[in-house]
């Protein structure tokens, strides 16, 4: 996995670097946001990933498929990635657009597993962690996950705060063992 972040990157940068040029940064969110999901199709990704495809059917027919979704620069970044092999990496490069753009904006993109819905004094009370612990601004996406009995487990980019109840068991199981 770490390997294909390592080849995402250079692209990640360039796409960062253009859209922040030409003041684009949410049009090339989207476009980044569109190919990942349209390569989240099994098909799709096995015909991008043969190694006997002809590139240039393939380019023709990706680009009919996303017609309409993609200005010239976007279909220009898909030529690049369809031609050097490397759209299978299209959910990395869209990852690690999105934390350049987050860190540039200074905040905080951070998922939150809730064993139960969080109400706005709840919430508040994780955002007021977050940027305590940050040093940012968090923007949080919330989920319920009733497997985790109680409690909420926090990701926001490498780092992961897990207080939750099944957290806490499965640490007190390791320790008596």
């Amino acid at each position: 996995m770490s390997e294909l972040a390592t080849l995402a990157r250079p692209y990640a940068v360039a796409a960062y670097k253009r859209a922040k040029q030409t003041a684009s940064l949410e049009r090339w969110s989207e476009i980044l946001v569109f190919l990942a999901a349209v390569l989240s199709d099994s098909a799709i990704l096995a015909a991008a990933t043969n190694p006997k495809g002809d590139r240039e059917q393939f380019t023709r027919s990706f680009l009919d498929l996303c017609q309409g979704q993609l200005n010239r620069e976007g279909e220009n970044f898909v030529r690049l990635l369809i031609a050097n092999r490397r759209l299978n990496l299209i959910c990395h490069i869209s990852e690690q657009f999105e934390r350049y753009r987050a860190e540039d904006e200074g905040f905080v993109n951070a998922s939150v597993a809730s064993a139960y819905p969080l109400d706005d004094a709840d919430r508040e009370q994780v955002e007021a962690i977050l940027r305590k612990t940050l040093g940012r601004e968090p923007k949080l996406e919330i989920t319920v996950e009733p497997g985790l009995i109680g409690g909420v487990v926090i990701r926001a980019g490498d780092k992961v705060i897990d207080a939750s109840v099944r957290g806490q068991l499965q640490r007190l199981a390791k320790r008596l063992h």
